[in-house]
């Protein structure tokens, strides 16, 4: 284990949602199968972490930078997805 930016799982999914951090094929090449499904299960916690918070409607920048987040959530969980996928076949 120690593979994760930040130190742990939950730090690198909070720097995936802040954008300080990108997920890519590559970045996870040294996680294991048991890695990637914590990155995994911590992205998916962010998300609907994320999703329940409704910003005013009136204020436009509150609702760009949750759906930017919500955004770069999808993106990762896409990512970690199919490198789980990919282990298993």
């Amino acid at each position: 284990m120690g593979n994760f930016v930040g130190g742990s799982a939950p730090a690198m999914a909070t720097q995936v949602v802040e954008g300080y951090f990108l997920i890519n094929k590559n970045t996870l090449k040294g996680f294991t199968p048991g890695e990637l499904g914590l990155i995994k299960t911590e992205l998916e916690k962010l998300q609907r972490e994320v999703r329940a918070q409704t910003p005013p409607q009136e204020d436009a920048l509150a609702q760009q930078a949750r759906n930017r987040k919500i955004s770069r959530l999808s993106a990762a969980l896409q990512v970690v997805s199919a490198q789980i996928m990919g282990r298993r076949y």
